[in-house]
């Protein structure tokens, strides 16, 4: 290798370095602000609770004397203790948020220390070795940093429209208790609007389950997988089976959420375009081989003349797999449906 050659890849080295190292100090600076957030989140709960164990014990004081006392003390209490709880379940909803930020970030700042560490100690070794070590960190990185974008999208709606019909359920059933000396009418429209609220509410989860399933960090890839095919399976109307063989168990994290997208764009492929009544997935969890199949008995489509269209589409899908030491199969025929197979080593997590 040239000294040009040699200079150059340690501009590259050096610079990814930089980068690195500013992403590493950006995340611990955050998760600094979310710790100070957390006590401060935590300890406002704890002034709300005993705040509202005093207004629920004036409000059973109001109940055993309804018809006596005036609508407008009548009135004040209910008020009170709407805003006592809807301000305990906004405040119990952020420190559940609050927890899962710092969860995650915790995660994200350990794997940049390693990367980092990596970095600083030079490249050992060359050729595919190191090739395929700087592939999967690499792909991993870039994983990480479109999930971070998910779970800002997320934050955004968990405390936006979420949050807002949450609340609204919660004064609906104030609401009816309040009013229940008035007319049946008045109560059916409450109890209609509690109905299309939470209908509503569902939706909404199911988007936020759409950006970031939580449970992908807490649970684990096939549990998760299977929630999300029972959605997708009431959804779409699609005959949708699931089977997982192998020894099922964790991997790391960016392994996990790579294959989960994969799926996910696979089976969103499989609406858009196949007409397909029937997809079959398949995980396999081998001790040195994951393999992972999405089947259909829809339309297929000629390979030769397959145009990737925007999304994670099945081109970012094969790049993300050989980065990671993998390799993508895809069959399909005109009539005949489609079949997509990958298949990589698994990466379990660490301890």
């Amino acid at each position: 290798m040239d000294s040009n050659a040699i200079q150059t890849e340690a501009d590259f080295w050096g610079t990814l370095r930089e980068k690195v190292q500013a992403e590493l100090e950006q995340s611990r600076r955050e998760l600094k602000e979310i710790a100070l957030m957390l006590e401060q989140s935590k300890s406002e709960v704890n002034k709300i609770t005993q705040r509202n164990a005093s207004i629920t014990a004036h409000l059973q004081l109001v109940q055993s004397q309804f018809d006596s006392l005036p609508r407008a003390d009548i009135r004040m209490a209910y008020d009170s203790a709407l805003d006592a709880q809807q301000r305990l379940f906004v405040m119990r909803g952020q420190v559940e948020k609050l927890q899962s930020d710092q969860t995650h970030l915790n995660r994200h700042v350990a794997l940049l220390e390693q990367v980092y560490h990596a970095l600083e100690g030079g490249i050992p070794g060359g050729g595919a070795a190191r090739n395929a070590s700087v592939a999967a960190e690499t792909v991993e990185m870039m994983i990480q940093a479109q999930e971070s974008e998910r779970q800002r999208l997320s934050r955004q709606m968990h405390d936006g429209p979420a949050q807002a019909l949450s609340n609204f359920i919660l004064q609906t059933e104030i609401a009816m208790r309040l009013f229940e000396v008035d007319s049946a009418k008045a109560k059916e429209e409450l109890t209609n609007l509690k109905v299309a609220a939470t209908t509503t509410f569902r939706k909404v989860r199911d988007f936020i389950f759409e950006l970031r399933p939580m449970m992908l960090d807490d649970l684990g890839l096939v549990p998760t997988l299977k929630r999300y095919l029972d959605a997708f399976k009431e959804q779409s109307n699609l005959n949708v089976n699931l089977t997982v063989t192998g020894n099922e168990r964790r991997l790391e994290s960016y392994q996990e959420v790579m294959i989960f997208r994969a799926i996910q764009e696979l089976l969103n492929n499989v609406t858009r375009h196949s007409q397909a009544t029937e997809v079959k997935v398949l995980l396999d969890m081998g001790e040195t081989i994951l393999r992972v199949t999405v089947e259909d008995n829809g339309k297929g489509f000629d390979t030769g003349s397959l145009v990737e269209k925007g999304g994670m589409g099945l081109k970012v899908i094969r790049d993300r797999v050989e980065m990671l030491g993998g390799e993508l199969e895809l069959d399909s025929l005109v009539g005949k449906g489609c079949r997509v197979a990958f298949q990589m080593p698994p990466v379990m997590m660490a301890g």
